[in-house]
C-alpha cells in the first residue's frame, strides 16, 4: 500500500495526474478507512480541475483524522475547494477552523481573505492581506511603512478631513 500511495503522489509530482488519481482511486477503494489516502485522493481531483469529486474525500480524509501537517493541508484544501465551488459560508467555517489550529499558517489566511471578498467583507479580506503582506514581506520600502499600513489595514473606509 505504501509503495502504491508513494507511487501516486511521484506521478502528480511528475505531471501525470490523471495516472495518479487512478491509482489513488483505486487505493481508496480497498482501504476506504485511511485518512491520508483519502486526503490524496482529494488532492488528485484538486489538481485535475475537478473539486466537486475532490470535496467527499476532503470530507472523509478529515473526519478520520490525520497527522498534523496533513489535516493542515485538507482544512486548506477542503476551504479553497468550497470557495471555488461558490459555498462562501462552508469555506469560512473550514477555514476559521483552520486559523484557529494553526494561527501562523499564512496560505489559510490568505485563502480565508479570498472568501471574505466573496463575502463581500471587503474591508476584513483587505484588513486581513495588508497584515499578511506587511509580516511576511521583506521589501524594504513596504516595511518602511509597515507602521502605518497596519494602522490603516482596519480603517479602510474612514477619512479624516
Amino acid at each position: 500500500m505504501k509503495a502504491d500511495v508513494s507511487r501516486a503522489i511521484e506521478l502528480r509530482a511528475e505531471g501525470k495526474c490523471e495516472e495518479s488519481n487512478e491509482l489513488l482511486l483505486k487505493l481508496v477503494n480497498v482501504f476506504p478507512e485511511d485518512a491520508f489516502i483519502n486526503y490524496q485522493c482529494a488532492w488528485s481531483f484538486d489538481v485535475l480541475g475537478e473539486e466537486l469529486q475532490a470535496v467527499p474525500f476532503y470530507e472523509k480524509a478529515i473526519e478520520l483524522g490525520l497527522a498534523a501537517k496533513e489535516f493542515e493541508g485538507a482544512l486548506l484544501g477542503l476551504g479553497s475547494t468550497y470557495r471555488t465551488l461558490g459555498d462562501y459560508e462552508k469555506s469560512k467555517q473550514v477555514f476559521l477552523k483552520g486559523m484557529d489550529l494553526y494561527p501562523n499558517n499564512r496560505v489559510i489566511q490568505v485563502f480565508y481573505s479570498m472568501t471574505l471578498y466573496n463575502l463581500k467583507d471587503h474591508q476584513g479580506a483587505m484588513e486581513l492581506l495588508l497584515k499578511c503582506l506587511v509580516d511576511t514581506t521583506t521589501d524594504q520600502e513596504i516595511l518602511s511603512y509597515k507602521k502605518a499600513i497596519n494602522f490603516y489595514s482596519d480603517k479602510l473606509d474612514d477619512s479624516w478631513s
